[in-house]
């Protein structure tokens, strides 16, 4: 059976999970746990405990479609005193990881209530913030503050860091190493991709693992992350966190979205990414991978076929 590695966070690795699962493959999603704002920020500073979000999302993608449990964790309250925002998955691996008193443990207790297909991992359990250097040399601190940004959204990021210095979990690590295919995104390239690969141990053990490597890079550029960015640009910010030649592929969307949702993109400052790249360090993979739906997200189905077909 061949064995999937997906490395990101949020929304990226919710789409792709969906598409594979479906498929007999040995899945596993390595999960970045720097997330800081809405439900999870408030939890991780009420408990002291590593962010819920990006694993929820991860497990439900996981889970069956028709599930009411899925459908529990996916529910977030809109009124009540201390509930109001809050994410229901989100409270429940709070307490799950009060109760067993791990991480790893709440996560695989979650796993086998909600009946998912695969496993979920956190890339670390040394509990950190993201920080950025702008090109100013301003710097700013959580990942909300780089997600949401209230600096100057005109200036680059220049380089992203991690405090403290984290530990890559030790099952994450061993699962990279047996990969066959380690797919790394989509997602938010500064906040759900890159994060990833600052986690000592991680980077090592990618450029280590006789797995076919892949990246696939977002549709639309992000306002104060990645604004103004082509596809060139994406990969080149991998290969700085990662270094060169260690990608064997790189799937890009050449699909463009309609002009009425394009026009509803620039509302938010976003753009279509130009799948500009040729390289001869890796094979590039041009297809419509672009979801018929309100959003300029990649469809799942597409996406996940695209990637066994490597």
């Amino acid at each position: 059976m061949q064995k999937i590695v997906v490395i990101g966070g949020g929304t990226g690795s919710y789409t792709l999970l969906r598409g594979l699962k479906n498929y007999d493959v040995d899945l596993t999603a390595v999960v970045s746990m720097m997330d800081s704002g809405g439900s999870t920020g408030r939890l991780r500073d009420e408990f002291g405990f590593l962010p819920p979000g990006d694993v929820r999302r991860c497990l439900l993608a996981l889970s069956p479609d028709t599930s009411v449990l899925r459908k529990l964790f996916e529910y977030r309250f809109n009124k009540g005193i201390g509930l109001n925002g809050h994410n229901l998955g989100n409270l429940f691996l709070t307490a799950l990881r009060d109760i067993t008193g791990k991480e790893e443990e709440a996560i695989k207790e979650a796993s086998r209530i909600l009946n998912v297909k695969g496993r979920v991992l956190p890339v670390t359990t040394t509990n950190c913030q993201l920080g950025a250097i702008l090109e100013n040399n301003q710097v700013v601190v959580g990942e909300t503050n780089i997600d949401i940004p209230r600096h100057d959204t005109r200036l680059r990021i220049k380089k992203l860091f991690l405090v403290p210095k984290p530990k890559a979990c030790r099952e994450a690590v061993r699962t990279i190493l047996k990969a066959d295919k380690i797919v790394i995104g989509p997602g938010d390239l500064y906040t759900s991709i890159l994060p990833n690969l600052l986690v000592s141990g991680i980077k090592n053990a990618i450029k280590k693992s006789k797995a076919k490597k892949i990246y696939v890079y977002n549709i639309m550029t992000k306002h104060g992350e990645t604004t103004g960015f082509k596809a060139s640009d994406f990969v080149k910010e991998v290969e700085k966190y990662l270094g060169e030649g260690v990608l064997n592929y790189v799937i890009c969307n050449n699909k463009r979205p309609s002009i009425k949702l394009l026009k509803e993109y620039e509302k938010e400052k976003a753009e279509f990414v130009e799948p500009d790249i040729k390289s001869k360090k890796y094979k590039v993979i041009r297809t419509d991978l672009l979801d018929n739906i309100d959003l300029a997200r990649h469809n799942p189905d597409k996406l996940a076929k695209t990637i066994m077909k490597l």
